[in-house]
């Protein structure tokens, strides 16, 4: 599929999706958050991707919502005039609902590389990764406060279970910015990477979860998103089913094979 919004490269198992507005610090608009959809989907669907990372064109992630694009639409001053866009129309989810569901949903782990600012609808693609490491000196805000808003994208479903109550409601009710140390710290971030090597760095990190068996990283998943609705006797029961399958894998028993052998294994998604 082609794209006009964002990028797509590959590298040691890795799809990389760039956001790419980076003169609006990559705003999302209709049609960067749909191209950005197909792009995570076609991802998932592609055997030859064991991790997808999102990250941003330029000096920024993402920026939130383009206002400039609703303020214009509201006046009339660009096509479509006071209609509401696709993202202002009711429906079970809107677009933002879709992103978060795209990028949770997918079967592979998903990274996000928060190169830069990270805002509002911005924040919450990085909130609905499995992973997010963020770059020495960027910032982000759920930013929604300021503007008179609510959360949207699942911030107000993934924060909470990622830093808590307490922090999550510090956070929205604020909408104060958030250093990269502060991240790593309360736990919305795994690791900060120096600005100068970030994309090197991060690149490396995604790598390094790509070289493992595509069939237990999947499965772990799973289970992670089912911890919190499943009581534990439940949890324990489908750990067994998921760890069963991977046991009957060619790759767990090259992995058998590579640690009585003293090398390192190769995985081979069968």
């Amino acid at each position: 599929m082609t794209y006009e919004t964002v990028t797509c490269a590959d590298q040691d198992g890795v799809r990389t999706i760039m956001l790419n507005r980076p003169e609006v610090l990559n705003a999302l608009t209709d049609q960067l958050a749909e191209e950005m959809i197909a792009a995570v989907e076609e991802a998932d669907h592609d055997d030859g991707v064991n991790v997808i990372l999102i990250t941003g064109a330029g000096r920024g992630f993402c920026a939130g919502l383009d206002l400039s694009v609703v303020a214009a639409r509201n006046a009339g001053t660009i096509s479509g005039g006071p209609e509401p866009s696709r993202w202002q129309r009711s429906d079970d989810t809107g677009w933002v609902g879709r992103q978060a569901l795209a990028i949770s949903g997918a079967s592979k782990p998903v990274v996000a590389a928060i190169n830069g600012p990270a805002a509002g609808a911005g924040l919450s693609i990085a909130l609905s990764a499995d992973v997010r490491v963020i770059a020495a000196g960027a910032r982000v805000t759920t930013g929604y406060a300021r503007r008179g808003l609510s959360p949207d994208g699942g911030m107000s479903w993934f924060l909470p279970r990622m830093i808590g109550m307490t922090r999550a409601a510090d956070l929205i009710f604020s909408g104060r910015d958030v250093g990269a140390e502060e991240a790593l710290s309360i736990g919305l971030a795994a690791a900060v990477f120096p600005s100068e090597s970030f994309r090197e760095e991060a690149q490396g990190y995604a790598a390094r979860l790509a070289a493992n068996a595509p069939l237990g990283m999947t499965n772990s998943k799973r289970l992670l998103a089912e911890a919190f609705s499943n009581p534990l006797a439940t949890q324990l029961k489908r750990e067994l089913i998921l760890i069963r399958q991977c046991f009957q894998t060619q790759d767990v028993k090259e992995a058998m094979q590579s640690f009585m052998e003293k090398r390192q294994p190769v995985f081979r998604g069968r």
